[in-house]
């Protein structure tokens, strides 16, 4: 019996697009190249493995960018993104509120960097999660089996009374390796995920 609902975070609970932050800081001509520098880059990926920090890491993002305006450009985009790049995504709160008032716990398990904890607030219903996994937190990220262990162990959870929501087929793919079965949100159908959750 399914007990936890388990929801990532970004274009699961959130709306995510880098881009806009580098459309506030960023000339037209240059956005495509700092965004891939510093949001498509091996970088952001230690950032949410918790391995890298974000000064480290913009000292190698620099590093790849041939002129000092591009370089102050990716960092005013560095300093800023949590503020641009994330809205809670329409119609998120009436699930995760809908799956709660029916008895379900509710637990978040992102790849997120350390900056988590700062934007938090905005993602919807955080008010009735049960808890959190964040990966740059735990120095593991999605879809390593250890992350998932660690959400199960942090919450005395059974992984077979675990439902899991995200974005990406290969992490809700790892998510069944450990025993939690799951649902791959690609689409972005909140009524088609609704549709799915209430048949549990």
């Amino acid at each position: 019996m399914i007990r936890n609902i388990v929801f990532d975070m970004g274009r699961v609970l959130i709306e995510y697009d880098p881009m806009k932050v580098c459309n506030a800081f960023v000339e037209e001509k240059d956005r495509e190249q700092i965004c891939d520098a510093l949001f498509r880059a091996p970088e952001w990926i230690e950032m949410d493995r918790g391995t890298m920090t974000e000064e480290d890491a913009m000292v190698s993002v620099k590093e790849r960018l041939p002129e000092q305006r591009l370089k102050d450009a990716a960092q005013q985009c560095m300093d800023h993104w949590d503020e641009y790049n994330m809205c809670p995504k329409v119609g998120m709160k009436d699930v995760v509120t809908e799956m709660k008032n029916r008895g379900y716990h509710i637990y978040l398990l992102s790849n997120a960097p350390l900056r988590i904890r700062r934007f938090q607030h905005i993602i919807p219903g955080i008010e009735l999660f049960d808890g959190m996994v964040v990966s740059a937190e735990e120095l593991c990220i999605k879809p390593e089996a250890k992350i998932y262990e660690r959400l199960f162990e942090k919450y005395n959870l059974n992984p077979s009374e675990c439902f899991f929501i995200d974005d990406l087929q290969v992490n809700v793919d790892g998510a069944k390796a450990c025993g939690m079965d799951g649902y791959c949100f690609a689409d972005g159908d909140v009524a088609r995920l609704k549709h799915a959750l209430l048949q549990l």
